[in-house]
C-alpha cells in the first residue's frame, strides 16, 4: 500500500568535505545564539552584580563564548576529521602576493562603510539594541574590553563563515554553489536583528565571499567587519541618551 522512492543514502568519498562544514556552521551558531540569548544565563549575571557590571560582564561573556564556539571548536573538529585541510586552507594565513590587494580592499571598504554605519547608528531604532552593553556609565576599561570582545567574537564569526563554511566547499560544490550556501546561512543568522540587517547581509556576504576567495585569506572580511562593529558600537554609545562615559 505504501510506496517510497529509492534514495541512494550511501556515504560517498568526499561527502564529508562539504557535509561537515555546513553542519558545523549550523550547529555551532545555534549553540552560540541560544547561549548568548539565554534568560537563565543572563539572570545569573544580574543576580550577582550591579546593573552596569552585569550588563558589561554578560555581553563580554557572550563575545568570548562566540569566539570559542564559532571559531575554536569548529576548526578543531575540521582539523581532526578533514585531515587534508590545514589552517592555511581555511584562509587563516599570510599570502605575500595578495597583501596589498587585501590592504587596499580593507581600507576602501572601510572608508565606504564606516560613514554609512555611522549615519545609521544614530537612528532611534538602532539605539534600541546598541550598544549591546546597556550600562548607564561606561569607563575607559569598559570601552577597551568591549572593543576586544568584538574583535575576538568577529574573528570566530568570520573564521566560521568565511573560512570553515567557504573554502572546503569550493571543490565539491563549485564556487557559486559554495557562495550561495554561505550567503544563505550568513543572512539567516541576521534574522533576529531585523529585516534591514538580514537583507543587507546578502550583498555584503557576496562581496566578502568573493574578496575572501580572491585574496585567499579571511582578513578582508574580518577587519572590515571589525571596523563596522566598532563604528556602530561607539557611535551608538555616543548618541544613546541613556549612557554616559567616564574615564575612571
Amino acid at each position: 500500500m505504501f510506496h517510497s522512492l529509492d534514495v541512494d543514502l550511501s556515504w560517498k568519498s568526499g561527502d564529508l568535505v562539504s557535509f561537515l562544514p555546513i553542519i558545523l556552521a549550523l550547529v555551532f551558531f545555534i549553540i552560540y545564539w541560544f547561549t548568548a540569548s539565554s534568560p537563565t544565563i543572563k539572570t545569573r549575571f544580574y543576580n550577582k552584580y550591579s546593573f552596569d557590571q552585569a550588563s558589561f560582564k554578560h555581553i563580554f561573556f557572550t563575545k568570548i563564548f562566540g569566539f570559542v564556539s564559532m571559531g575554536v571548536l569548529p576548526i578543531c573538529i575540521c582539523l581532526i576529521f578533514l585531515e587534508d585541510f590545514s589552517l592555511t586552507e581555511y584562509g587563516l594565513t599570510y599570502i605575500p602576493e595578495t597583501t596589498m590587494y587585501s590592504l587596499a580592499w580593507i581600507i576602501g571598504l572601510s572608508a565606504l562603510l564606516i560613514p554609512l554605519v555611522n549615519f545609521s547608528a544614530k537612528k532611534a531604532k538602532n539605539l534600541v539594541n546598541y550598544p549591546q552593553i546597556r550600562s548607564k556609565v561606561w569607563t575607559r576599561k569598559m570601552v577597551y574590553m568591549n572593543a576586544l570582545g568584538w574583535f575576538l567574537y568577529l574573528f570566530g564569526y568570520e573564521f566560521l563563515f568565511r573560512g570553515v563554511l567557504l573554502f572546503p566547499l569550493i571543490e565539491p560544490l563549485g564556487v557559486w554553489p559554495a557562495i550561495a550556501v554561505n550567503i544563505a546561512l550568513y543572512s539567516a543568522t541576521h534574522i533576529p536583528k531585523g529585516l534591514d540587517e538580514t537583507i543587507g547581509a546578502i550583498p555584503l556576504g557576496l562581496v566578502l565571499c568573493l574578496l575572501t576567495l580572491s585574496s585567499g585569506t579571511i582578513w578582508i572580511a574580518f577587519f572590515v567587519h571589525v571596523a563596522m562593529a566598532w563604528t556602530n558600537t561607539f557611535t551608538a554609545l555616543k548618541h544613546n541618551p541613556e549612557t554616559n562615559y567616564h574615564k575612571s
